[in-house]
Order: structure tokens, then sequence, then C-alpha cells
């Protein structure tokens, strides 16, 4: 076979093995899912939980109330694909910034004895430390605050992951008020979007005579997932074991439960 023709057949047969991985990620198009145990939530996700693999979440705005929801939300998701490991599940959290409260870490269910802790110098240091981090396999689950991220650099991130099978979570940060960190294309599985919301205030035969509000609430919007539409949901935050839930009034509240998200990526 003449060179041209054989580097022809072999460009042909990646472009397809890219296309598959595109499709699945993994061998025969079945992709695990972990369910939240949150039936209104895990009936819109595609294969009725979290896949394996890349997901991306950001805060609304760049207001600290909003990133730190967003923090907390993807931490309960790191605790969740742990706690699917058993005993051996292991995080890591690769930053750039000292700006973590591991107590609060621990209270959305992501306690310091399972957690590991890798200070990066910038951006690209992170996303190489999880690459290293997704292909070793040892890891239940990796976070990686950023905000900058070119495609090439989440497709390997996305391809690390499917192949060490664990769950890649990019902590989006907003390193400019007029840039959104999810403005561009990625190739995540899904893509969420964390904004704080007003709780609940606690009744009479809660607390008792004195003043006080319920648990924290968001409101949590899934832009974009690969194989299903958008969605949005009014959830609690994650307690100690690093349960959500759904507020209790969204059931009565079609606007709060089943409203599509305002904006998409």
């Amino acid at each position: 076979m003449p060179a041209s023709s054989a580097l022809d057949a072999r460009l042909a047969a990646l472009r397809e093995e890219v296309r598959r991985v595109e499709r699945s990620g993994f061998a025969g198009d079945a992709r695990p899912c972990l369910a939240l145990g949150i039936p209104a939530v895990d009936s819109r996700l595609a294969g009725g939980g979290l896949a394996w693999g890349l997901h991306e979440a950001a805060p609304a705005t760049p207001a600290p109330n909003d990133e730190a929801a967003a923090t907390l939300f993807v931490a309960a998701l790191a605790a969740h694909f742990a706690d699917a490991r058993g005993e051996n599940g292991q995080v890591l959290w690769a930053l750039s910034r000292r700006d973590l409260f591991a107590p609060g870490l621990a209270q959305a269910g992501l306690t310091p004895d399972r957690l590991l802790y890798a200070e990066c110098r910038n951006d690209e240091e992170v996303l190489a430390v999880m690459e290293e981090g997704a292909r070793h396999g040892g890891l239940a689950s990796l976070v990686g605050e950023v905000g900058r991220l070119a495609m090439a650099s989440a497709r390997r991130l996305q391809l690390a992951a499917e192949q060490g099978g664990g769950a890649a979570l990019l902590l989006r940060r907003w390193r400019k008020v007029d840039v959104d960190p999810l403005g561009l294309p990625s190739p995540a599985l899904a893509r969420w979007r964390i904004a704080c919301a007003p709780s609940a205030a606690l009744s009479y035969e809660e607390i008792g005579p004195h003043e006080g509000i319920g648990r924290a609430r968001w409101q949590v919007a899934l832009v974009r997932q690969r194989g299903g539409p958008p969605h949005q949901w009014l959830l609690e935050a994650p307690d100690a074991e690093a349960r959500l839930a759904l507020a209790a009034r969204s059931g009565d509240r079609p606007d709060q439960a089943d409203a599509a998200p305002r904006r998409a990526a």
C-alpha cells in the first residue's frame, strides 16, 4: 500500500475513534452513571444520573455567595463519587489560590480524611495535575479550580477521566466580571450554573419563639448535558453526608421546579 494511502487510512481510523469517544467515551457506548438519589433530578439526567467523566460548574455571578455555593456544590458531587468507591474513594483538589475552608467542605460531605490538596501556580498547572491524576485511575474524583480553559486541554482531561474511570470536576472561577466562565464551548458531559436563593423561614414548631432561617437553597441550572436537554431546580444545600435535596416548596411551585434555565452555554 502506498504511504499516502496508508496515512489516509490511519487518519480515517483516528477520526472514527474520535467520533466514537465523543458519542460515548466508553466501549460499547455504555457510560456508567451515578444517581444522586433525587428522583426529580435523576429523571432529567441522561442515563439517570451523573456520568463518570468531565463536568463543569460555575457560580452564576462573581459574588462571594455564589462562589461559595458553587464550591460546595462541586464538593458534594466529589464526595458523592467518592462514596461510590467506598473506603478507597479519594478526592484530589487542585487549586491555585488558598481560599478553601476545610470545615465548610466537611459540612458538604467532603471530609479531610478523603481529601488531597495540590497547590498549583496557575490554571495550566491545575489542568496538568488533574490530567495526571485522572490517568492514574486510583482517585474517585478530581476537582480543579480554573478560569481559562482551552478546548484542547478540556478534551485531554475528558479522555483521561474516561480512561482512568473517575470523575473530573472543573470549578470554573470568574477571573473577569464581564467574562462568563461557561461562555465558550466545552466537551464536558454536563455544565452547571449555581446561584444562591432565599432560604425558607423556620416555623415556630421547628425553632420555638426565636426567628431563624432554614437550610441554604440554590438555583441549580443544568445549562448543557450530553444526550439530554437543559433544566433547573431549586435545591437545598448538601448536608454532612453530601446529600442534596429538592426544596420543599418546589413541588408546589412549577416555576421553581420545572423552569427552563434562563442562560445556556
